[in-house]
């Protein structure tokens, strides 16, 4: 496995020769290789704790926040998810080689439109060591090597996690340098990575905003951004009370500091005298405190106390990312969709009503990733949509859009076969 000794072009270097025969290795020897680093992460679940402890240390000490703390932390069942999702990934179907479209054309060559592995993916990404496996695994399978740099938060973390990948996959037959680690170099280094344009063909970030405008100030490989999550849950004027309440609970609370969590609940003026205090009464039970417009602050002041409070211009497009939420009333399905394109980040958006026609106006007006009618914009997630596990979820409208996944992380090719055809 590449380590911080060796400089960030050596190791995507080797990355760009080990990609040359991932793009050829059988399915059967990437699905060996998968099934050999989830049984490694068992059978080293003591390393890699032990690692991990070392990271929670110092983020205590650092005070870093429960949210970030959260993200970080790992434990026997988180590693027992991580390497179920590995296992996942490994019994889908090998994108590498599919036809996406094919035809013959009237001078007799046959065209077909192959996916394959985009090459060399590097993956950066903050306090989140269990994306050094979910990358590494969906990389392997759709044939690309893969660079990690993960921040220093998760250092110890990330570095057992990589060398559990890289070893258990080299020893099933993978190539070496196919799963590489950089790390320890901070921004220069970032720099560095993100001007490898000969040996890396995408980089995907994970974090915030800070890492996104890093990245966009000096990057000259393409980048897709897995951006932050300012999502809305919109309370129709047809929503079902029960309905409400437990998508509204789950999309905030379930687990606020990840970027599928509601950040902003919006519930039509119609309904928020009955809505409005019953919502606040259970957000704030669950610890939520409230950023609410006046209309809607006078509603929920009454059942959630000190908890509510009013918001501000800044509230409307911040990510939380813990338990804080802000609430407005709008007068239509219209003003909620005109809100959300204001505010919004493209992530995840979510209507509960039952009124086929504000559902279908929301589903075709909001400009996201992800719009959810009647469900929390907590299931935006490639394990949740049966992808295996995913590298983050992007809010671009080129390639990629959504939970990036094994096709994602494929480009294709056309390939075109004749018997002797030249043209006129």
């Amino acid at each position: 496995m590449a380590i911080a000794v060796r400089s960030v072009e050596q190791v995507c270097r080797e990355a760009r020769e080990a990609s040359r025969a991932l793009a050829r290795a059988p399915t059967s020897i990437k699905d060996a290789a998968l099934e050999a680093i989830a049984r490694a992460l068992q059978e080293r679940l003591g390393e890699i704790l032990a690692a991990n402890e070392l990271d929670m240390q110092a983020g205590r000490e650092a005070d870093i926040g429960e949210a970030l703390l959260d993200r970080l932390a790992l434990d026997e069942s988180r590693v027992a998810a991580i390497a179920a999702a590995v296992r996942q990934i490994a019994v889908l179907g090998d994108p590498v080689g599919e036809v996406i479209d094919g035809r013959r054309l009237p001078n007799g060559l046959d065209v077909r439109k192959v996916r394959v592995p985009l090459g060399v993916v590097g993956v950066i990404y903050e306090a989140r060591p269990n994306v050094t496996i979910d990358a590494a695994a969906l990389c392997l399978k759709s044939g690309n090597a893969i660079v990690l740099r993960g921040s220093s938060t998760a250092a110890h973390s990330n570095a057992a996690l990589a060398a559990v990948a890289a070893e258990a996959a080299v020893a099933a037959g993978l190539p070496d340098g196919c799963v590489s680690l950089v790390a320890g170099g901070g921004r220069g280094e970032l720099a560095e990575l993100a001007t490898q344009r000969e040996y890396l063909d995408l980089i995907i970030p994970r974090g915030g905003e800070s890492l996104k405008e890093a990245l966009q100030a000096v990057a000259t490989v393409p980048v897709i951004y897995a951006a932050s999550g300012n999502c809305h849950v919109y309370v129709d004027a047809g929503a079902d009370p029960d309905m409400a309440e437990a998508i509204v609970i789950n999309a905030k609370t379930q687990r606020p500091g990840v970027c599928n969590a509601a950040e902003t609940l919006l519930v039509h003026e119609h309904v928020a005298q009955q809505l409005v205090p019953r919502l606040a009464a259970a957000l704030s039970a669950a610890g939520v405190r409230l950023r609410a417009d006046p209309g809607a602050l006078a509603l929920a002041a009454p059942v959630a106390g000190a908890l509510a409070e009013a918001a501000t211009e800044e509230d409307w497009g911040t990510e939380y990312l813990g338990p804080t939420i802000a609430v407005g009333l709008v007068s239509s399905v219209e003003e909620a969709i005109e809100h959300i394109g204001r505010y919004g980040s493209g992530h995840s958006e979510a209507i509960v009503t039952g009124d086929a026609a504000a559902a279908r106006a929301f589903g075709l007006a909001v400009d996201a990733a992800c719009v959810y009618v009647n469900a929390s914009t907590r299931f935006t997630d490639g394990g949740e949509f049966g992808m295996g596990a995913e590298i983050g979820n992007s809010t671009q409208k080129l390639h990629a859009r959504g939970p990036i996944g094994l096709r994602e992380l494929c480009t294709f090719k056309y390939l075109v076969e004749g018997d002797g055809q030249v043209r006129a």
